[in-house]
């Protein structure tokens, strides 16, 4: 991939940066990592001795020392000459010993022989800009240090193969193919437009389009699987979605109380289970009332329980069916297409007065929760567990490349208005009309892999990385 380093971009290729790559802590060994063509001679100063003819991509065991002469480590030194290092500049890797004063004062010494703090994301910046990865792959990199499953894993991994590149030049070459079979027909704008022409252009900007419309609809469906899931524990009040919640926690999250009512907001807790990160959040319960606070928190729940991928109904199924069940259950229906959806029958273990074929059509997970002592039912709560889990699997499975970022997303869809627009120039014959949206339309593609002038874009970007990547 070509250096994309441009004069109009902020960015000091100058300056010799330093960072940890590891988190401070007790642990067995810290990570501090140079990058620039000051590197070397830096690493040189800390160890006393000239590192200039150390074998590259080999590990140098060395003593480094304090300025004043002191004794700071033992540690291994790593050098990766430019351009084969992960920024493309000369990168110098300290393996030390664990714990945070080590760490921090090779840190200081680094920035008294002249290096600088890296930003956020700086390294990788520094990839991107000298050319060894496109924007897809370095946005891939951020994503990937948050990723908490096994699939939102293999998606990245398939950006960082280069798989996102291969999608944009060839979406970019199909769209030069457009752009050269209209142009050939501008410098003769008196003849009509050959109508096998016109034909041929109309299918491949709507093979196009749909191509363009399919990665964007997947991408929208299975966004939870980077930003994590949001289930929303729905009932009516007192049914005991603050003890479900509890009992998932094993945790005394919410108040537990046979007041109905007891929950006037929603309460919302971070859990995650076998790798997949959840929001958990248990909502007021949703029934008709006098009081305007309760009515402002059931207004709410009905506001999460839109926002949310998952819903989890409970009812009580030792009461008889009542018009707060049925306005639940008419809920249910409104979601029926658009979230998964888990029914939940609790206090079975009481005599049952429920009606529970009226919840057939929602597949309902019988799942016995008692009153009382809900941290003991381990083998039910499993239950549930698994059936979340499988549901889960079967919710991110995906053979189809994926958007990652917010970015990306705005790009196709600039790219898909862009086609559209183009579409009506095309019916009328108007070629170099439909050609500036095709222009329009290589730009926005082309921007997901490398961006034209877009520097304070990249500043925000790689920003929001974590310190020494």
């Amino acid at each position: 991939m070509e250096s994309v380093i441009s004069s109009s971009m902020n960015f000091n290729t100058n300056d010799t940066i330093v960072a940890p790559a590891t988190t401070y802590g007790k642990s067995s060994l810290n990570i501090i990592r140079l990058s620039g063509q000051d590197s070397l001679k830096i690493a040189s100063k800390l160890a006393k001795i000239d590192l200039k003819n150390s074998k590259v991509r080999h590990a140098k065991l060395t003593k480094i020392y304090f300025e004043n002469g002191e004794l700071l480590d033992e540690c291994i030194i790593i050098y990766f000459k430019s351009p084969h290092s992960y920024t493309t500049e000369d990168v110098i890797e300290f393996q030390c010993h664990g714990g945070t004063f080590i760490a921090q004062n090779i840190l200081e010494e680094c920035l008294k022989y002249g290096a600088r703090l890296a930003n956020p994301g700086e390294f990788t910046k520094r990839a991107f800009l000298g050319g060894r990865i496109d924007l897809s792959q370095a946005q891939a990199v951020a994503k990937l240090i948050e990723s908490s499953n096994a699939n939102a894993h293999k998606m990245l991994m398939r950006h960082l193969n280069g798989e996102m590149q291969e999608f944009c030049e060839n979406l970019r070459t199909d769209l030069i193919t457009l752009l050269a079979h209209s142009e050939v027909f501008i410098d003769y704008a008196d003849e009509e437009l050959p109508q096998d022409l016109l034909k041929n252009l109309q299918n491949k900007l709507t093979s196009i389009l749909k191509t363009l419309q399919s990665l964007l609809e997947q991408s929208i469906q299975k966004k939870s699987l980077f930003e994590g899931y949001k289930l929303c524990i729905i009932g009516k009040p007192n049914v005991g979605k603050s003890s479900f919640l509890n009992a998932l926690l094993h945790n005394e999250r919410a108040i537990v109380s046979d007041i109905a009512g007891t929950t006037r907001d929603s309460i919302e807790e971070n859990f995650v289970l076998e790798g997949h990160l959840l929001r958990l959040i248990d909502t007021a319960g949703i029934r008709k009332s006098q009081d305007i606070i309760e009515n402002k928190g059931i207004e709410r729940s009905l506001q999460k329980a839109k926002e949310s991928d998952i819903l989890i109904a409970l009812f009580d199924s030792s009461r008889p069916l009542d018009h707060e069940d049925l306005e639940i259950i008419e809920l249910l229906k409104n979601y029926q297409d658009s979230k998964k959806i888990i029914v939940l029958l609790n206090k079975t273990d009481l005599q049952n007065h429920f009606d529970s074929e009226v919840l057939k059509p929602f597949l309902p997970l019988n799942l016995c929760l008692k009153n009382t002592n809900l941290n003991s039912q381990e083998s039910l709560l499993s239950n549930f567990k698994n059936h979340l889990i499988s549901l889960l699997n079967s919710q991110e499975s995906t053979q189809s490349l994926l958007l990652i970022s917010q970015y990306q997303f705005q790009a196709v869809k600039n790219c898909i208005q862009a086609l559209y627009d183009s579409k009506i120039p095309l019916e009328n014959g108007e070629l170099e009309l439909f050609s500036f949206h095709i222009n329009e339309a290589l730009r926005a593609i082309a921007s997901i892999t490398k961006p034209y002038e877009y520097s304070q874009m990249l500043d925000v970007m790689f920003g929001e990385f974590c310190l020494g990547k």
